[in-house]
């Protein structure tokens, strides 16, 4: 190897070493002891192999060696007692586990500037192209977002501090709740979490810890404390912690659960772990502050309309000028009706609603939006499975007749979106087997009669100008 060829390995192995650096110095030293931040305790105290023990557990170790009473130098001669080897003590810790270091003199920055947040008219053009029908919900949760991060940009602006804007969506089903949340935080362009409250329990019990919500959203925001502390946390599922009725057994996974989250939906330090969902000895822990952190719960609440229908009808009496009982019994918008007071007969505790200031519903979805799903959204199934087939250089279209079909047969499926892709999947099973058999199909169309199992689809060969019917 010539010299200039020595130079060049030597110049790319410390621009190695150099880049290294750069990443170990972005991220703190975790304390190996205690796994808390460099933030959190101070300047570390740094042994060989890359171990960091802060001052507290060090002077802990030597008053426990200085008061104790065992003679360390006799230890070397009991059988099977082996004296550890700081080289076997090299701390590896995963990426995910590891939290991006501030940077001296460096100003928080909003992760949306106050001149460029999107006008609420504008957040909801854009979720109009994504997400079919629930006006109210898509106009609701674009102006909460809205005032949201306008407050989180001025927030050092003055004295007048604007309180936060958490939500509480209601709707049956496949109506489209984590849809609009997802669609919303791609748009905005932040960190969102998106979590399941069937998980959480009590502190000291088997499941996730109510802080692992936070826990969350910080990997979502690569453990950047900073980022998180401006993210949307999505909890799904919101009414399965409501307070169990008629048990006599203690309830860890209920209206414990909603007292747990009072102090992050009211926004307070909370020290959550990085990289994992409960505390333990060996996860690194952080303090997250949930002030600027936008909630947003979602749920179907089955049997609410119950109550609200029983709410209505309570002033029932006899004669002319009384209420019907069953008068909201096909009333389809009767969730729209719906008060704190029959959230807390549901089981939602007052403190807890208190704390959700907006509560809109979402709407069931009929016939006609089922058909729209299918065709106008900007990434609608249909316009997934026209993008798979002209990979073959094969044309899909349905008729009219097809699409009402498959809208009715999914309202009787009553699971909301959700029974669409599984009706399509069924019988596009048998096209998506025998298309790429024959290279001369070059159009194909569903017809109502496919659906209905009564017939076969239509297929054009190419350059043919009248279409065959499949199986006959």
């Amino acid at each position: 190897m010539s010299e200039q060829d020595k130079n060049n390995v030597e110049k790319v192995g410390e621009g190695q070493v150099e880049d290294s650096k750069k990443q170990e110095d972005e991220y703190e030293k975790i304390c190996f002891v205690c796994r808390r931040p460099e933030t959190a305790t101070g300047k570390m105290i740094d042994l060989p192999n890359g171990i960091s023990i802060c001052s507290d557990c060090m002077q802990k170790s030597f008053d426990a060696m200085m008061n104790g009473q065992v003679d360390y130098s006799q230890l070397m001669n009991i059988p099977g007692v082996q004296i550890f080897n700081m080289a076997d003590m090299e701390q590896n810790v995963p990426k995910k586990q590891k939290i991006k270091k501030k940077k001296e003199g460096e100003e928080r920055n909003p992760l949306i500037d106050i001149r460029n947040i999107p006008a609420p008219h504008k957040i909801k053009g854009k979720l109009d192209e994504y997400v079919v029908g629930q006006e109210y919900a898509k106009k609701a949760v674009s102006v909460a977002v809205y005032n949201h991060y306008k407050r989180v940009a001025t927030d050092t602006m003055d004295e007048i501090e604007i309180e936060k804007s958490n939500m509480l969506m209601i709707g049956p089903t496949g109506s489209g709740k984590t849809y609009l949340v997802k669609t919303l935080a791609k748009l905005l362009d932040v960190p969102l979490a998106i979590t399941d409250a069937t998980s959480l329990t009590e502190a000291g019990y088997i499941g996730d810890d109510i802080e692992s919500v936070v826990s969350k959203l910080l990997a979502a925001a690569g453990n950047d404390v900073e980022k998180a502390e401006q993210g949307i946390i999505f909890i799904d599922e919101i009414d399965k912690i409501a307070k169990k009725k008629n048990t006599n057994q203690r309830d860890v996974s209920g209206e414990s659960v909603q007292q747990g989250m009072l102090k992050l939906l009211e926004g307070s330090d909370v020290e959550v772990p990085v990289g994992a969902n409960s505390k333990n000895a060996m996860v690194p822990l952080t303090t997250v502050n949930t002030k600027n952190i936008l909630f947003i719960c979602g749920g179907a609440f089955p049997d609410l309309d119950k109550i609200i229908k029983e709410r209505l009808t309570k002033q029932s009496s006899i004669g002319f000028g009384a209420e019907l009982k069953d008068r909201y019994n096909r009333d389809k918008t009767v969730l729209e009706k719906v008060t704190t007071e029959d959230l807390r007969n549901f089981g939602m505790i007052p403190e807890f609603l208190g704390r959700l200031p907006i509560v809109f519903t979402l709407q069931g979805l009929s016939e006609e939006m089922m058909v729209k799903i299918l065709t106008e959204p900007k990434n609608a199934i249909l316009k997934q499975y026209q993008k798979l087939l002209a990979l073959d250089e094969v044309k899909l279209s349905f008729d009219e007749g097809a699409l009402a079909k498959i809208a009715e047969k999914a309202v009787e499926k009553d699971t909301g979106a959700r029974a669409l892709r599984a009706i399509i999947e069924e019988f596009m099973l048998d096209i998506m087997f025998e298309i790429p058999k024959d290279d001369n199909i070059g159009q194909v169309t569903i017809t109502r009669e496919y659906i209905e199992g009564t017939g076969g689809p239509l297929i054009m060969l190419r350059g043919q100008e009248t279409p065959r019917i499949e199986g006959k």
